[in-house]
C-alpha cells in the first residue's frame, strides 16, 4: 500500500525543483543591468578542459552597467574573450590588458518585449512541470485506492496536492511578474 505523505512530499519536491529551474532560467535573462549570473553558462577552455568562467577569473560588477572580469592567468584573456563573443549574450568584451569589461547596453523597447516573451515561455515550462507533478501524484493515489487505500484518504490527499499546485503556480506567476517588471523598467 502507498504512503500518502511520501506521495505528497515527492510531489512537493518536484514542484520545488520546477521553481528552482525557473529561478535559474530567469537569472540568465539579461535585464539591462549588470548581473554576474548572466555569465554562468559560459565555459572556457582551461588547460584542456571546459570549465565555468568563474573558475578562471574574478567576476564583479563595479557599477550598474558594467561587469568586470579579471583572469587569474594572463594567458586566459583571449580564451575568455572568445567564449564571451561566441556566447548568445550579444555583448562585445573590452580588454585593457588588466581587466575584461562588459558594458551592458540599455535595452531597446523591442528587445525588452522579446525578453519578456522569453520569460513567459520559461514560466510556462515551469507551470507544465508543476501540473505534471500534480497529475502523476493523483494517478499514484488512484492506483493506491485499487491497492487498498481508503477513498477518503485519497480525496484528502488530492485536495492537498491541489493546494500545493495552486501555491506553486502562484509563486511562478509572482516570479514572472517581478522579472517582467525588472525588464520593462528603463
Amino acid at each position: 500500500m502507498i504512503d500518502v505523505n511520501v506521495c505528497l512530499n515527492e510531489a512537493e519536491e518536484k514542484m520545488d525543483m520546477a521553481i528552482m529551474y525557473l529561478d535559474e532560467s530567469l537569472a540568465h535573462i539579461r535585464a539591462g543591468k549588470a548581473n554576474v549570473r548572466i555569465l554562468d553558462g559560459i565555459r572556457v577552455d582551461s588547460y584542456g578542459s571546459m570549465v565555468p568562467l568563474n573558475n578562471v577569473a574574478a567576476i564583479s560588477t563595479p557599477d550598474a552597467r558594467t561587469i568586470a572580469i579579471k583572469p587569474w592567468d594572463k594567458s586566459m584573456f583571449r580564451v575568455i574573450e572568445k567564449a564571451i563573443i561566441d556566447s548568445d549574450l550579444g555583448i562585445t568584451p573590452d580588454n585593457n590588458g588588466e581587466i575584461i569589461r562588459l558594458g551592458i547596453p540599455p535595452l531597446t523597447e523591442e528587445r525588452r518585449k522579446q525578453l519578456a516573451k522569453q520569460c513567459g515561455k520559461e514560466a510556462e515550462t515551469a507551470k507544465i512541470s508543476i501540473r505534471n507533478a500534480r497529475r502523476d501524484t493523483i494517478d499514484t493515489l488512484k492506483k493506491g485506492v485499487k491497492d487498498g487505500l481508503a477513498e477518503d484518504a485519497e480525496k484528502d490527499a488530492e485536495t492537498k496536492v491541489q493546494k500545493l499546485h495552486d501555491k506553486f503556480i502562484k509563486k511562478v506567476d509572482e516570479m514572472l511578474a517581478d522579472k517582467e517588471k525588472e525588464i520593462m523598467t528603463v
